[in-house]
This record gives structure tokens, sequence and C-alpha cells, in this order.
């Protein structure tokens, strides 16, 4: 049998993606799991699949509101109270350079998910831009790496990688964020679409369980 292992599909525009990733990335519950980050670009998914965004139906944008709040608090999650300014903005620039941090440094993909994320979701800040992430980039990856893959986040090879990226989530039948594509040690594949199924997919992979006394008490809601 083999070790588990996750695919976790994430653009930085949304709050609930930021929040798996969070979960995922820090917590002990996923320490004996393969994780794997894959920038995609959300406006392509949701074209793709006729999908409205919640914001622009009736009741849904204040209930999601409500629970991004719940969750943030339950996992002690950074997270402002109010949405950035503008949101949601247009992020295809920023998943093609993430995309490009993929391809060129991915050992810095990790930090540089989390920098924008906590950027946008804590500070408030914009991001949305090649010029915007300029400074941000070089103070992670270093001026001149950074300036190479800003400029490679425009080529038609990491436009090409980041629709593939996107096209193989929708294959997934991925249809929103975050969207989770799990193989437990059996080799047995499972997805799953949204933070509150978390916990499912835990139980596919065969993780440990969380403690009844984790400071995560957001845990103790799901399982």
């Amino acid at each position: 049998m083999g070790k588990p292992s996750l695919k976790l599909y994430i653009d930085v525009v949304s709050p609930f993606a930021y929040i798996a990733f969070h979960v995922v990335r820090t917590s002990p519950v996923f320490k004996d799991c393969d994780v794997t980050f894959i920038p995609v670009f959300l406006g392509g998914i949701m074209k793709a699949c006729g999908n409205t965004p919640p914001i622009q139906i009736e009741n849904k944008g204040e209930w999601i509101g409500k629970e991004r709040l719940r969750w943030a608090h339950l996992f002690n999650i950074p997270m402002a109270e109010e949405m950035p300014p503008g949101f949601p903005r247009n992020t295809v620039q920023v998943q093609r350079a993430l995309a490009a941090v993929a391809l060129l440094q991915p050992e810095k993909l990790t930090e540089t998910i989390a920098t924008l994320y906590h950027m946008l979701f804590v500070e408030r800040r914009e991001i949305h831009t090649l010029e915007l992430l300029g400074p941000v980039f070089s103070k992670i990856l270093g001026e001149r790496p950074a300036k190479e893959i800003l400029t490679k986040a425009t080529s038609d090879e990491v436009k090409k990688l980041l629709s593939t990226k996107t096209n193989e989530a929708l294959e997934e039948g991925a249809f929103g964020l975050p969207w989770f594509v799990a193989t437990n040690a059996k080799g047995e594949n499972e997805c799953y679409w949204g933070f509150d199924h978390i916990a499912q997919v835990t139980n596919h992979l065969g993780l440990e369980k969380p403690k009844p006394d984790n400071s995560e008490g957001g845990w103790r809601a799901m399982l």
C-alpha cells in the first residue's frame, strides 16, 4: 500500500479555498499525507459549468460571508471581518503568476500562496495585477527570480499551463473551489467540494483523527 495523497485546487479569490489551504497546510492531521496545491482559474471553472458566483445569488452572498467567518474562527484562521475592496477581482494574472512559480520554483509555491492569501483576506490588500505582485514576489523569491517569474507569467507556456490545470480540475468534476482529489493508501480516488467536507476527505484518506482536546475547535464541529 502507498502513502495517501491529496490534490487541492485553489484560486486566491476564494475565501473557502483559503480556509481549506490553511488547514491542509498547517494541521497535523495531514502530516502523513503527500499534498499538492494546484493553482487554477476559478472564473474559467465557473464559466465552463454555467455556475453563478454566490454573491450574485439573493441571500447566499450574506450567508457565505457568515460561514467564512464561522469556519475561520473555529479553526483559528486569520480572516478580516470585511471582504477586500472591490471583491471579487479577476485573478487570472495572479493565477498565471502562481502557475509560473509552480513551474520555475515549485519549492516556493506554498509560501507564495500563503502570503497572497494573507494579503487578500487578512490585510485586505489588492493583489490582482502583476504590477502589484512585483514587490511581494521579490521579497519571497528574490528580485531576479521574481522578475523572471512575472515575465514568464505572460508567456504562452504559462497561459497554457494554467488552462490545462483548470481543465484538469473540470475533468475531475470541479464546479467550484476548494476542490479536493483524495487518494488513499489503497489507491482509491474520491473527489470532494467545499471546505465543509474536509472531514470526509480525512476519513477517506485514513488519516489520524484529531484528538478531542485539539486546539482547532472546528474539527469537533465536523467529526
